[in-house]
């Protein structure tokens, strides 16, 4: 079964940085695609970033292009959503996904930034900017 534990949100003042974590097990396939998320209230969740695992390839929605970055970990199935230049606006519940692809999605197509399109949740991760 798979499981997905989400780490890293905190209190940070505006201009600060955090960096999230996404731990992830029970992948069958190693054509999978990672996605963090996020949901303020009274809002619906959206897509921030995602990332083809076994190629590492990225995609970001436009308000976060240029201050996070997704990447891997060393640890084995690890992804990591590096914040930076945070603004009031990116406080909300963070949450990281996965879904399953194969070899011509992860390598033709951008991974998907739609909540609907991932099957796996993890826990959310509060994180909050704010001076």
């Amino acid at each position: 079964q798979l499981q997905l534990v989400v780490s890293g949100g905190n209190l940070v003042q505006p201009g600060g940085s955090l960096r999230l974590s996404c731990a992830a097990s029970g992948f069958t396939s190693p054509y999978y695609a990672i996605g963090w998320f996020r949901q303020a209230p009274g809002k619906e969740r959206e897509g921030v970033s995602c990332m083809w695992y076994s190629n590492s390839r990225t995609n970001y929605t436009d308000s976060v292009k240029g201050r996070f970055t997704i990447s891997r970990g060393n640890a084995k199935n690890t992804v990591y959503l590096q914040m930076n230049s945070l603004k009031p606006e990116d406080t909300a519940v963070y949450y990281c996904a996965a879904r399953d692809g194969d070899y011509s999605s992860s390598s033709y197509l951008p991974c998907a930034l739609g909540a609907s399109r991932y099957d796996s949740w993890g826990q959310g991760t509060q994180v909050t900017v704010s001076s």
